[in-house]
């Protein structure tokens, strides 16, 4: 189990995150948290960009997997659903129990997967410290809640190396 903040790789958004270079790292398995990375905030359909960006993982072999923190299991569900896609709500990231459960449901070991997240305090670091490669996103929306300002400048220096990575 590792304990870092750094991400492995920083990406503007996950539809910069190609399946053929997942794959050919030998990962075959994307966790993705929800809000403000796959979708914003109280979103209850994928878009059209994100259906074709998770068609191309599955033609490089690569399976999507919802792994979110949201206390709103229906909207995970509904979200999960429309994509055609597995999940898991109320995850408890940082922890890697929901990291364990996700792989167990899919067969797959942590050199198989992967974990994307906009956020370095729970997305980032639950996947280093269930020992998976870590991808960063920017954050879809900053608007809504004040504290998100605030959680995001501090992580702003996690990110800048991570995008020095790539």
């Amino acid at each position: 189990m590792s304990f870092s903040l750094l991400p492995h790789r920083v990406y503007p958004t996950v539809l910069d995150i190609q399946g053929e270079d997942l794959s050919a790292a030998g990962i075959t398995l994307l966790l993705a948290d929800l809000d403000n990375t796959l979708a914003k905030y109280k979103a209850l359909e994928p878009s059209p960009e994100l259906r074709r960006w998770k068609a191309s993982l599955e033609a490089a072999g690569v399976d999507l997997f919802i792994l979110s923190n949201s206390k709103k299991p229906m909207r995970v569900e509904r979200y999960a659903q429309a994509l055609g896609v597995p999940f898991l709500g109320r995850a408890g990231k940082p922890g890697t129990g929901g990291f364990r459960r996700a792989m167990e449901r899919m067969g797959r070991t942590p050199s198989q997967t992967a974990m994307v997240g906009d956020q370095i305090f729970t997305d980032i670091l639950g996947a280093r410290r269930a020992g998976v490669l870590a991808l960063m996103v920017e954050p879809i929306e900053l608007k809504g809640n004040p504290g998100r300002y605030l959680r995001y400048a501090v992580e702003e220096p996690f990110r800048a190396i991570g995008r020095r990575r790539r």
